[in-house]
């Protein structure tokens, strides 16, 4: 019997889910149906041979750039989004496992009650075990988006591809669900990305893809099997490279 290994375009990836993805369409801090889901989709691409980092934003929570605009202190604020990441993550590993996926979350910030602290050889080494691996706490440090995690944690575990799980299609001129007419991009470069302020990430993380030569696929995860038939090389979604 041939493995399914080879036919992967991607076979490492880092995948990028926004904190509000586990909310679901119910508005609570989880919808547990909804990452129960998104656990088998993962734990469909693990058995697919697929290695998978994760990193999950905490936007369900707290956003630390928006309560800061309340009056609080950015740094202190930027630490309670981390922390944020961590609930989440927790809650993400739980599912997995339940899944049978060998799961570990490492975070930027020592805590080591709670999770393993991020280590570059030691994530490299639960790769190489078969395991998915969650980083959380985005990178460790205020002003930082958990999209800029997502871009640094790809290069250093060197993934073949970051996958960006959105609630639409892929890249559009504009927000699909406030203008009609939004024209949607099947593929797009990083520099055209920069030009035109596209929203796919921020600025940082798209400059540390493109100078990284590191391509980056958006897709909808709200469509059954569409992070597998990206590892797999079919055409879904954008691909931003």
């Amino acid at each position: 019997m041939s493995s399914a290994v080879p036919a992967l375009t991607y076979r490492r990836i880092l995948l990028k889910l926004s904190g509000e993805a586990l909310a679901g369409e119910k508005g609570h801090v989880f919808d547990f149906d909804t990452i129960s889901r998104l656990a088998r989709e993962i734990g469909d691409v693990v058995a697919m041979g697929a290695e998978v980092g994760l990193v999950i934003g905490g936007g369900n929570i707290v956003r630390g750039s928006q309560i800061s605009l309340l009056g609080m202190d950015r740094v202190a604020a930027d630490y309670m989004g981390m922390l944020g990441t961590v609930i989440n993550a927790l809650a993400v590993q739980d599912m997995l496992e339940r899944q049978g996926v060998d799961t570990r979350v490492m975070t930027a910030i020592r805590m080591e009650e709670v999770a393993e602290p991020y280590i570059r050889r030691r994530a490299l080494r639960h790769f190489e075990k078969g395991r998915t691996v969650i980083f959380a706490a985005g990178t460790g440090n205020p002003y930082f988006s958990t999209d800029t995690a997502a871009a640094l944690r790809a290069i250093q575990i060197k993934a073949d591809v970051i996958i960006k799980a959105t609630s639409v299609d892929g890249v559009y001129s504009a927000d699909p669900k406030k203008n009609p007419d939004a024209v949607f991009y099947p593929q797009v470069s990083y520099r055209d990305v920069m030009l035109e302020e596209l929203g796919v990430m921020d600025q940082t993380a798209i400059t540390l893809c493109k100078e990284n030569k590191l391509p980056l696929v958006v897709l909808n995860i709200n469509r059954p099997g569409a992070v597998a038939s990206a590892l797999r090389g079919e055409r879904v979604g954008t691909l931003v490279q």
